[in-house]
């Protein structure tokens, strides 16, 4: 077969076994993903390819989990406008999403303990003001005018097996700071005298120091163990710090 006829070649995808559309197939380490399947993978995953077929199908077994975590998720606190950290304080755990119905989107489920840092990062930009002359070009003005633009976002530092980071922009936009009078090149105008800037700013910092507190409180706590019934010799035990039964010595979970 030519060059031609394997770029139009039908591709099989290696998880579901669906085939996959032309434009459709999302390539791993060993075989291709369909979209369908690569839409079930966590939004904070980045390491597709350089994921085995085994890594996927492994990753899809804890995303149906997760599902299962999200229906006793009982909601509590809600911090944001547009992606939010919706909180449930009585389990201790959280998800980041901007979805108004959580089963659609299925975000991961997080506990508080998982929380290693959490990071608020602001971008500053620049933007010089243009004035358009009849002949349609454009030129400085005297003194130069610009536009300040400030976009600010959270890096929640998380221990989990398939992502070590979840940032996000907390608008959809920059907040836009136009100056009401020229300033020097060297000069920038005071970011909290914007009421938008100051709003964001403190949800942010609400933001870290919730699930930084939470994560404290979550650490000092010693987890309490349940009972489960051993899948090895079927007694109700409690497992050892290894998961493991303490009649039979099995994996109990």
């Amino acid at each position: 077969m030519g060059l031609f006829g394997k770029m139009f070649e039908k591709k099989i995808c290696s998880v579901c076994s669906g085939e996959i559309g032309l434009l459709g197939n999302r390539k791993l380490d060993d075989g291709n993903l369909c979209k369908n399947c690569s839409a079930k993978l966590s939004p904070w995953f980045t390491g597709r390819r350089r994921s085995t077929v085994a890594d996927i199908k492994e990753q899809l077994e804890y995303r149906a989990k997760n599902r299962d975590a999200l229906a006793e998720f009982n909601p509590t606190l809600t911090l944001g406008r547009v992606m939010k950290v919706i909180i449930d304080e009585d389990a201790g755990k959280f998800v980041v999403t901007r979805a108004s119905r959580l089963s659609e989107e299925n975000p991961d489920v997080i506990a508080f303990s998982q929380v290693t840092g959490v990071d608020i990062d602001i971008d500053e930009d620049r933007i010089e003001v243009m004035k358009e002359k009849s002949d349609g070009t454009e030129v400085s003005y005297n003194p130069p005018k610009f536009t300040f633009t400030y976009g600010i976002k959270i890096i929640i530092h998380v221990n989990h097996p398939y992502f070590d980071t979840m940032d996000f922009d907390l608008t959809d936009s920059d907040i836009e700071i136009n100056p009401d009078r020229p300033l020097p090149i060297s000069s920038k105008p005071d970011p909290k005298e914007c009421l938008e800037y100051r709003e964001n700013l403190k949800i942010a910092k609400k933001i870290r120091d919730t699930l930084t507190n939470a994560r404290a409180q979550a650490r000092e706590t010693p987890a309490v163990k349940t009972a489960v019934i051993c899948r090895c010799c079927g007694a109700t035990t409690v497992p050892d710090e290894n998961g493991c039964c303490e009649y039979c010595g099995g994996a109990a979970e």
